[in-house]
């Protein structure tokens, strides 16, 4: 197996853990683990040619990008903007049925959590964005334009060493905020939140379901895997996930996040390869009128 240790991808870092999962779901020969010394780094294998290589290889064109089941107007199938009818979502999870990207949506929107106004719930990593930001697929549109995946600016971001573009990213990397004291923009990789949007394949979000159109109430949420609540503050939830030291495929990794369990011991986390892991810390918001979202890390 040919091996590429990313500094640039450091798992205590959610936006490069998202990253690392989401080169294993854009190519199966790349297999991920992480180094288990200080701060844990993605590892990235493979056995038919460098990771690298098969990378920039796998990098998604313009064409895919635009033509996934989460684009505004895709096949016919109704209009999906930030605000989703649960009749238009199901329309389009019916024609994305058995489609290799159909994981876009269900990563991203579930129509067994509706609101009051007949409206799917969004995944927390799919955070609502003010002004031109708007929805999913036009903030990855907007990343993808960024991109130029050449094997050299590829390298440059799984090594820590690229430089930032101005945006907003996905909506959610702590990394993307400047100073409290001035107005500075907003500054992204956009190689590792264009793999990171990839990597929320593992991530489905679902919700309780029962009598959905009729009981619209607030108790009824959304739940995306990996997050945990607590019943008494649901501002409190947060992600949890782990560093492993097994090389996996996204199949592995999808097994792993289904087994692996943050209250258990650590003796329970060794038995099935992991070796550390994190929570989600939420960004405070600085006043009523701040729709920042993001998301620290504090280790567990």
């Amino acid at each position: 197996m040919m091996q590429m240790v990313c500094p640039g991808l450091p798992a205590a870092w959610i936006n490069a853990w998202l990253a690392a999962v989401g080169v294993t779901v854009l190519d199966p020969r790349i297999r991920l683990h992480w180094t288990t010394g200080g701060t844990p780094v993605a590892v990235l294998s493979a056995a038919e040619a460098e990771p690298l290589t098969i990378l920039v290889e796998s990098w998604p064109d313009e064409a895919l990008v635009a033509d996934l089941p989460i684009a505004e107007n895709w096949k016919r199938a109704g209009k999906l903007q930030r605000r989703v009818a649960v009749e238009a979502f199901a329309e389009r999870a019916r024609v994305a049925r058995g489609h290799p990207y159909s994981w876009t949506l269900s990563s991203t929107m579930t129509d067994l959590c509706v609101d009051e106004n007949g409206e799917v719930a969004h995944a927390p990593f799919d955070p609502a964005g003010p002004g031109t930001i708007k929805w999913l697929h036009h903030r990855l549109m907007r990343i993808h334009g960024q991109v130029e995946p050449s094997p050299t600016r590829i390298r440059d971001s799984l090594a820590g060493r690229a430089v930032r573009a101005e945006g907003n990213g996905l909506g959610f990397d702590q990394t993307r905020l400047g100073s409290l004291a001035d107005s500075t923009s907003m500054w992204t990789d956009p190689v590792i939140e264009e793999l990171a949007f990839f990597g929320l394949a593992v991530l489905p979000v679902r919700g309780q379901g029962a009598d959905r159109r009729l009981d619209r109430s607030a108790d009824v949420k959304e739940r995306q895997r990996g997050w945990r609540e607590a019943r008494e503050n649901r501002r409190s939830r947060g992600f949890n996930w782990p560093a492993w030291r097994q090389p996996l495929d996204s199949a592995g990794i999808d097994a792993l996040m289904d087994v692996w369990n943050p209250p258990d011991k650590k003796g329970v986390w060794e038995r099935v390869g992991v070796h550390a892991a994190w929570r989600s810390v939420r960004f405070e918001p600085r006043g009523s009128a701040d729709t920042t979202r993001a998301f620290g890390a504090e280790r567990l």
